[in-house]
């Protein structure tokens, strides 16, 4: 394995293989409190266990012993800002530890909201985001993606409010107060993840449902119908889907991503629920990583590709199996087009930074938004190397190979030269690979995905920023070719034709939230105060950090107290990882 720096664990001496979850949750102190107790797997004769925690109160530590339990010794230590403390516990090789303690108001991984912050207006929610490095600050846990293990949890919570997990939660909405999960797969501790609130249940298909509020369950079930279908679609291309459920959880617009792939029950932003399916590439990428990331884990955050890339890849071909050729190419070509734009200003310094090779350390977990996009990148340049009917089953093998394991850069690497490479060894040029995998920037005979359609939107975009005449036909463009017209539109345009597109077409009020990002942003850096209004009432209703960052950063630029002002509304009903995005934006 690969040492995690993002992590205090060691689990070349200890690892956890399976957890015990007892907890309560109390919404007056907007706590959770407990116990965690872990099954441990020791490497030889050692004297420590060490778990990562944030801001977590340690109410006490017992071992298992052949007789009953025993207190322990530990030591929690200083805090640092972003890896939190390491919790040291003195053990005799115990085989099983438990730790009691609570969790802080202020945990980074949770986010509890006021009824008035949800669909219904009437009952509290709370929400879990563990991902990259919070599940410390709910958990006490070896929080890193080399270590995977099973988990049980007995919760208990008003028995007015129904509590799921990312495991077997059934699908009965009935609500006792006192709930017990299982997840039997190993997973890393950044998929651990909990929900609390009024919440019932509307089933998709035999394996798959929506979990929502009331208010939102039907027309969220009709937006992902084609759910049972993507999963379908992805067993016939790389292998069995291995976790029995697939359920999907809207949460309230807080959220601060598109999804997050919690295995067995995908935590979902309701901001794609608009009626006409055209932003549900967001349910099958989170679906693809039931395969790459889920499955098959990169073993540090510096190998985020492993996970992301290759999910974005899959997510790809779901896309093109389920909707067609025309929206896959479109939806590439505007993940492509806006990494291009990205690098266009860099200079070679900032592009090795902005853009490493796959094979790279980041400074901190996550590296950039860009990096995963080369991973797919990749991945699609070998498809088109050795065509579908070898690349398929390479890819599929891989998936077998890793199931349920961490592995590394290094790994996917040996195990491309062993089968793909060593069976086709004239395809690809080892010059070609390290383009690739080393160095920085896309490579210049990398291909970019051409759309007949985007041709059309680009000429209509030229056209009206030269003559003033509206693009034709408009009123009948998919999400996806409105977002490719703004994208490739000036960051800065005039009042004159701000207004003219505006009127046409209505793009401020919209409810579609992608063009609303892409909108925003240039009424933002246009100071088109026409727009302002909705614009801070936008900012204010979603939380969800791809839609709402773009606009704080425009808005910095044009309107610092105007920013300032709309954020000091929206903060509360902000989940603390978009707080502290926005705060560095705002150099709050």
């Amino acid at each position: 394995m690969t040492h995690d720096r993002h992590s205090y664990a060691e689990p070349d001496l200890v690892r956890t293989t399976h957890l015990e979850l007892d907890l309560a949750l109390d919404f007056g102190q907007k706590v959770l409190a407990g116990s965690a107790t872990h099954t441990l797997a020791w490497s030889g004769s050692h004297d420590r266990l060490v778990l990562d925690t944030r801001d977590l109160t340690v109410l006490g530590v017992e071992g298992q012993t052949s007789d009953g339990w025993e207190p322990l010794e530990y030591s929690l230590a200083a805090a640092d800002a972003e890896l939190g403390s390491a919790l040291t516990i003195t053990t005799a090789g115990h085989p099983r530890v438990k730790v009691e303690y609570r969790t802080a108001p202020t945990a980074t991984g949770l986010q509890w909201l006021e009824p008035a912050m949800t669909a219904g207006g009437v009952m509290p929610f709370m929400f879990s985001q563990s991902q990259a490095i919070h599940a410390r600050s709910w958990v006490p846990v070896q929080d890193t993606p080399s270590v995977r293990f099973s988990y049980a949890a007995h919760v208990t919570a008003p028995p007015e409010l129904m509590v799921l997990m990312s495991a077997d939660n059934g699908t009965t909405s009935r609500r006792t107060g006192s709930y017990d999960v299982v997840m039997p797969e190993p997973i890393p501790s950044y998929l651990l993840a909990i929900a609390a609130g009024d919440l019932v249940f509307e089933p998709l298909g035999e394996r798959s449902g929506v979990w929502a509020e009331p208010a939102t369950v039907r027309k969220a079930a009709t937006e992902f119908v084609d759910t049972e279908e993507m999963m379908r679609v992805t067993e016939e291309l790389f292998g069995p889907y291995r976790w029995g459920r697939y359920d999907l959880l809207v949460l309230p617009p807080s959220f601060p991503y598109g999804g997050m792939e919690n295995p067995r029950m995908t935590f979902a932003t309701p901001t794609v629920v608009i009626g006409d399916k055209s932003l549900v590439s967001v349910i099958a990428h989170e679906l693809a990583h039931s395969w790459s990331g889920n499955l098959v884990t990169q073993d540090s955050w510096d190998d985020i590709w492993l996970n992301e890339g290759f999910t974005s890849y899959v997510e790809n071909r779901i896309v093109e199996a389920v909707y067609g050729t025309e929206f896959a190419v479109m939806e590439t070509a505007i993940k492509q087009h806006a990494t291009v734009v990205k690098l266009d200003p860099l200079t070679p310094d900032e592009l090795a930074v902005e853009l490493p090779g796959l094979h790279h350390r980041s400074e901190y977990h996550g590296t950039t938004a860009t990096g995963p996009l080369k991973g797919s990148w990749f991945l699609s340049w070998l498809e088109a190397r050795f065509t579908r009917e070898v690349f398929d089953p390479f890819l599929r093998g891989y998936f077998d190979r890793f199931a349920f394991r961490s592995i590394n850069t290094d790994d996917f690497v040996a195990h491309l030269q062993e089968t793909l490479l060593a069976s086709h060894p004239d395809v690809v040029t080892s010059d070609e690979l390290a383009a690739w995998l080393y160095e920085p920037g896309i490579p210049a005979f990398a291909e970019r995905a051409a759309s007949a359609r985007f041709q059309v939107v680009d000429e209509a975009r030229t056209n009206w920023l030269t003559t003033g005449e509206l693009p034709h036909g408009a009123e009948q463009w998919t999400t996806q070719e409105w977002l490719r017209f703004l994208d490739a539109a000036p960051d800065v345009l005039s009042p004159l034709l701000l207004q003219q597109l505006d009127r046409a077409f209505g793009l401020t009020g919209t409810a579609n939230g992608e063009i609303a990002r892409r909108w925003y942003q240039i009424v933002a850096a246009s100071s088109y105060e026409a727009a302002y209004a909705e614009m801070a009432e936008f900012l204010t209703k979603v939380g969800r950090m791809k839609l709402v960052l773009p606009v704080y950063q425009a808005l910095a630029g044009t309107d610092r107290a105007f920013a300032a002002e709309v954020f000091a509304k929206a903060r509360p009903g902000y989940h603390p990882i978009t707080t502290a995005a926005v705060q560095k934006i705002l150099g709050q």
